[in-house]
């Protein structure tokens, strides 16, 4: 059983608020990664780049409220420019 202390209860509730936050977030994070490696398969050029700039600031967004590690969303960003690179680059 959990404790009774009001500290307790306040971290709790507060953890349970991050709980879902962090879940929202990430969920979106996957969302919109596989949007832009969907873009890259059909070749679509101008809509990737469009939506890496999307992810770019999604992924900046969750690292700065420490939801994912700053290290990780710099490894995302840099593969899927890569990504994006290579295909405006193979035209």
């Amino acid at each position: 059983m959990a404790k009774r202390h009001t500290s307790a209860m306040k971290r709790m509730r507060q953890d349970q608020k991050r709980r879902l936050r962090n879940t929202s977030i990430k969920a979106a994070l996957r969302t919109y990664t596989k949007r832009v490696e969907t873009l890259v398969a059909q070749n679509d050029v101008t809509n990737a780049a469009l939506m890496l700039r999307k992810v770019t600031s999604v992924l900046d967004k969750a690292a700065g409220k420490r939801v994912i590690h700053a290290n990780r969303a710099a490894r995302k960003k840099a593969a899927l420019s890569r990504k994006v690179h290579l295909l405006q680059a193979g035209r």
